[in-house]
C-alpha cells in the first residue's frame, strides 16, 4: 500500500473529550481496572477517520493495541528492532507489537483484540501457549505523535522462549531479560521506543 492509499485508510479513533471523560487524562502507564476501563469506552464511542486526517486531529485519539510477549517462569520478554521505512519509529528498539485498527475489524465484539491479534499473526511466531489479557493504558501527551495516539497495554503470556520474527521489518528480535533490555535503553548508541520505556516499568511490576 502506498502512502497515499495509506493515509485515506479508515481507522478507528476516538474522541478525546469522551475518552478522558471526568478529567480522567493522565501521563505514562495507567493500570486497568472496573473503574478505569478505558478499553470498553473506546469500543462503545469509536468511529472512523482516514488516517491522513487523524494524524493532525488533537480532538480524537487513535487506539492501538500494544503487546508485550512475556514467558513469566523464564520471565523473559520479546524484543527487537524496527527497519522499516517510517522514519519516527525506524531503528529503534520496541517490546510492543501493535498498529491502527481498520474499519474491517470493527464487526469483531472488540475490535481492539482482534486488531491485535492479526498484528501478532502478522509480525511474530510464537512456538508455546498464549494467554492475553489487558493490563493497562499508554498514553503519552510530550509529544506530538503521542497526542494523537492511545495505547491498550496487552501481555502475552507464553510458556515457551520461542518466538520468532515473521516480518522483514524488525530485525535483531529475540526474547530478552529485563537486564537486556535496559542496557538497550541506558545505552547511548541505541533507541527504546517512547512507549516500550513506558510500558517496561508495568511489565517488570508484573513479574515481580
Amino acid at each position: 500500500m502506498g502512502k497515499e492509499e495509506e493515509y485515506k485508510r479508515p481507522i478507528m479513533v476516538v474522541p478525546t473529550d469522551i475518552l478522558f471523560v471526568n478529567n480522567s487524562q493522565f501521563q505514562g502507564f495507567k493500570p486497568h481496572s472496573e473503574l478505569e476501563d478505558y478499553e470498553s469506552r473506546i469500543i462503545e464511542y469509536k468511529k472512523f477517520m482516514p488516517r491522513g486526517e487523524a494524524e493532525k486531529n488533537f480532538e480524537h485519539k487513535q487506539p492501538i493495541g500494544y503487546a508485550v510477549i512475556v514467558n513469566p517462569v523464564t520471565k523473559k520478554i520479546y524484543c527487537y528492532q524496527r527497519a522499516g521505512n517510517e522514519e519516527r519509529l525506524s531503528n529503534k528498539w520496541s517490546i510492543g507489537i501493535g498498529g491502527h485498527i481498520d474499519k474491517g475489524e470493527d464487526a469483531e465484539d472488540n475490535p481492539i483484540h482482534s486488531s491485535l491479534i492479526r498484528e501478532m499473526d502478522e509480525e511474530v511466531i510464537i512456538n508455546g501457549s498464549q494467554n492475553i489479557k489487558v493490563i493497562g493504558y499508554i498514553n503519552d501527551e510530550e509529544e506530538e505523535v503521542g497526542r494523537v495516539h492511545f495505547g491498550i497495554l496487552y501481555l502475552v503470556e507464553t510458556d515457551s522462549d520461542d518466538v520468532f520474527v515473521n516480518e522483514s521489518r524488525l530485525i535483531n528480535s529475540k526474547m530478552m531479560t529485563l537486564e537486556e533490555i535496559k542496557k538497550i535503553k541506558d545505552s547511548p548508541d541505541s533507541v527504546l521506543e517512547d512507549w516500550s520505556e513506558i510500558a517496561l516499568e508495568a511489565v517488570e511490576n508484573y513479574l515481580k
